[in-house]
């Protein structure tokens, strides 16, 4: 993957900050479990702050970065997370001061050699890097056909080439770390139709197609989507497996 900045997200930011689920406090709790202390965490790629945020209530620190300066300004401020404009190979952390690297639905993105580069350089001894993804939500067999259908068919030649890595479960993507076998998590909400229509708008596909055409996509599932969910105000459990690569810089 090439080292330059593919910025699909920042013309979204603000639709990104208010439909991207949020993650389980569960996979916080648990990846802080398995650092060598809690002091400092960096999240790199860290969007609007979703995973920053899970992070905060565990470590003294978080330092949160992305290359996007527009992601940023969508996040919310909290006392023990600093943001960052920066890109993934560049954190302007010293040398081995973080106990957890985290990525949070971005790894896929980046220039993988020198990212872990940096990582190596900024986890103490037995420091963590975790990185997960998540593909498409699961709603009711109705509503999943049809995002199915708008994935494969609607927006699909417009996806970037580095999505095969999260429909591959980032099981193909280079990790040169002490692999540790991660339990499962799930990320649920409960999601009225406007939520999910608001949701599908911030995929990067969806917006590619908008700008090569300035139609938008989601109208041409709209009505099939509103049949297959239902009264529009009447909440649905969605769900979400994530994808976890968790491992530890040799001690």
């Amino acid at each position: 993957m090439s080292d330059a900045f593919k910025d699909h997200f920042s013309a979204g930011a603000s639709g990104y900050a208010r439909y991207r689920p949020r993650y389980p406090e569960a996979l916080f709790a648990y990846l802080a479990s398995i650092c060598p202390e809690q002091e400092l965490a960096w999240d790199c790629g860290t969007g609007n702050g979703q995973a920053a945020l899970g992070l905060a209530a565990h470590f003294a620190r978080v330092v949160a970065t992305d290359a996007s300066a527009d992601q940023l300004a969508q996040a919310p401020m909290h006392p023990r997370v600093a943001y960052r404009v920066a890109p993934a190979t560049q954190s302007a952390l010293a040398d081995g001061v973080a106990d957890l690297v985290t990525v949070a639905q971005a790894l896929h993105w980046f220039d993988l050699d020198g990212f872990y580069a940096e990582v190596q350089r900024v986890l103490k001894p037995g420091g963590v890097l975790a990185a997960w993804t998540y593909n498409k939500l699961r709603a009711s067999p109705a509503v999943d056909a049809v995002i199915a259908r708008f994935y494969a068919d609607v927006v699909g030649p417009y996806w970037p080439p580095e999505r095969r890595y999260v429909q591959a479960a980032y099981r193909t993507l280079a990790f040169p770390f002490e692999e540790i076998d991660a339990p499962a998590f799930h990320i649920d909400h409960r999601w009225r139709l406007a939520d999910l229509l608001g949701y599908l708008g911030t995929w990067s596909a969806t917006q590619r197609y908008r700008q090569a055409g300035g139609a938008d996509p989601i109208d041409e599932v709209r009505d099939e989507l509103a049949r297959a969910w239902g009264a529009p105000e009447a909440p649905r459990n969605v769900r979400w497996r994530l994808h976890l690569r968790v491992g530890r810089r040799a001690a």
